[in-house]
């Protein structure tokens, strides 16, 4: 794998969406049927393009050729908020995808939101440590095949929101952030883990997106997201009114 960052990255245009859903989840499905050596591992992201993509997942097309159980489900980021509140994203992937599809239990990996943030950090880099198979990270030897990603007005992927002390981490593999432009102690996948991947996917709907991808995309040091790097390949998936075309 040569790598690739968000300047060399593919870029595909779809109509809109719910075309970029759609497109994802065939292209997921693909490439968790084709993973034969291992568990296929997956960094789920939150909002309204992957809540589209979880339905279409948890549907009867794909909820029974998805190979559930072999699939290992992590999260990119979270508020430290309860469970039940309606801005965990745990719990909107619970709504949209896990509820209708038959995947172990033990398979899912929701970030902790209870007690000390940075001690539940620490928790969840173990889990993911444990499924590694080890402590550090190896390149050529990917800890997620995927890496599902969004962009927010601000430049921010995951929780790696600007100004931010998590932005210049380069050793834990999840960290915790309190932005000052957002509601919520989050934790992270922080930089070095989202790099070790075979695949990182952005997709991005609606003009809104317009000026956020627009920086990125010439690499403005600025914004979090344009220091997005992957062991593998970078996939920009956008509708029309995102890329601007």
């Amino acid at each position: 794998m040569s790598g690739h960052d968000v300047k060399t990255g593919e870029m595909i245009v779809l109509a809109d969406g719910e075309a970029i859903a759609q497109y994802m989840a065939r292209w997921l499905t693909e490439q968790a049927l084709a993973k034969t050596d291992g568990p296929f591992v997956v960094a789920l992201s939150g909002g309204s393009t992957p809540k589209r993509l979880y339905e279409i997942l948890g549907s009867a097309d794909f909820a029974t050729r998805f190979p559930w159980d072999r699939t290992q489900l992590f999260f990119g980021d979270e508020r430290f908020v309860p469970a039940t509140d309606p801005a965990s994203n745990y719990t909107m992937t619970r709504t949209a995808l896990l509820s209708h599809i038959s995947i172990p239990p033990a398979n899912v990996h929701p970030m902790p939101t209870e007690g000390d943030p940075a001690a539940a950090a620490a928790r969840y880099q173990a889990e993911l440590q444990a499924v590694y198979g080890a402590d550090t990270l190896q390149p050529g030897h990917p800890l997620f095949d995927v890496v599902m990603l969004g962009l927010g007005d601000n430049g921010h992927t995951a929780s790696l929101f600007p100004r931010q002390p998590v932005l210049q981490e380069r050793r834990l593999w999840v960290s915790t952030c309190v932005p000052d432009d957002a509601p919520h102690t989050r934790l992270t996948l922080t930089y070095p883990a989202i790099h070790s991947s075979r695949h990182v996917v952005f997709m991005l709907a609606g003009a809104g997106k317009r000026e956020a991808f627009a920086k990125v995309r010439a690499g403005d040091p600025a914004e979090p997201a344009s220091h997005i790097t992957t062991e593998g390949e970078l996939v920009w998936l956008l509708d029309k009114a995102a890329a601007a075309v």
